[in-house]
């Protein structure tokens, strides 16, 4: 019984790490909330139809993963002497959809997970319905990491607020500025437990512990004058 206790275990390892590598973005670097970056220069409107944040999260070894959009509701992006100088995104919660092709199983609905989404286990959007990221600092990219946005060529830390709590996070990001535009691609993965989003981290509720903490995150806000 032992060894097949044991053989059962090893098993379970082997899936979850395979699973695991299912994930294809760094984990930010996280800190306390900082000052934001001064507006300067050019102030260019995000274009709302053309922006949008991906989210992807997991259960446990990167099963069952789930995936979906978010509506940016409005920005602005400063650009100074051909650089992004400051910028702010606001996050419309309420547009929160869930992929129809990520939830396989017959018991489970999109809209179903959408609403639990919503309501106080996660993001509260009756109480919160935006979430935010405001520029800290906008710095040149030496090697970018190999799960970086492709064409990475600059360091942003930025204080992202959720569920209204706010933290910097710091990540790889590809960064443009043309005349009369500008935009910012990037993805990384943060843990929503720092944000106090613990619904599903409890290992003392095994229906619910299976939750991974981790969410992917990927931005593209193109700006225009």
């Amino acid at each position: 019984m032992k060894k097949i206790s044991v053989i059962a275990l090893v098993g379970v390892g082997l899936l979850l790490a395979s699973c695991n590598k299912e994930k294809s973005a760094e984990s930010a670097a996280t800190a306390q909330e900082q000052t934001v970056a001064e507006s300067k220069g050019e102030t260019l409107a995000v274009d709302t139809v053309a922006s949008v944040v991906n989210w992807k999260a997991f259960h446990k070894g990167g099963m069952a993963p789930r995936w979906g959009t978010l509506t940016v509701k409005s920005g602005d992006i400063s650009v100074d002497a051909g650089q992004v100088a400051a910028g702010n995104f606001i996050i419309d919660m309420n547009s929160i959809k869930v992929d129809p092709a990520s939830v396989t199983e017959k018991d489970k609905k999109p809209a179903d997970l959408e609403a639990h989404l919503k309501n106080p286990d996660f993001f509260d959007v009756a109480k919160n319905p935006t979430s935010d990221f405001k520029i800290t600092s906008v710095t040149d990219l030496k090697e970018a990491p190999k799960d970086a946005v492709a064409g990475a060529n600059k360091t942003v830390s930025g204080n992202l607020t959720l569920s209204g709590k706010t933290m910097n996070v710091t990540f790889p990001a590809k960064v443009e500025v043309a005349e009369n535009s500008a935009a910012i691609q990037a993805k990384f993965t943060v843990n929503r437990a720092d944000w106090g989003l613990k619904f599903g981290t409890s290992e003392a509720d095994p229906a619910e512990w299976m939750i991974s903490k981790d969410i992917e995150i990927a931005i593209d806000v193109k700006a225009r004058k």
